[in-house]
């Protein structure tokens, strides 16, 4: 099983904020995941994130491997691989 730390949207239309989630890569987007370790908000000037980093290096050091975006976000957190 390979897993993915990504993004769930959240919101209603044209006003999205997001879920950093641990998830199967086979699932969608906002379908079924593993755990919740932060939330992304690109609505505000400037983008705020929050993230949980001792969940966010326990599932990098299992193996999970973020998106592209959530990748950004873990390196502007300071948390890294």
């Amino acid at each position: 099983m390979s897993v993915k730390i990504r993004l769930t949207r959240m919101g209603k239309k044209k006003a999205p904020f997001y879920r950093i989630i641990v998830a199967d890569s086979r699932s969608p987007r906002d379908g079924k995941f593993i755990e919740e370790i932060g939330t992304y908000n690109p609505n505000t000037d400037p983008s705020e994130f929050k993230v949980n980093e001792e969940l966010a290096k326990k599932w990098l050091s299992n193996g999970a491997q973020p998106t592209e975006t959530v990748a950004k976000i873990f390196k502007a957190a300071g948390i890294e691989k």
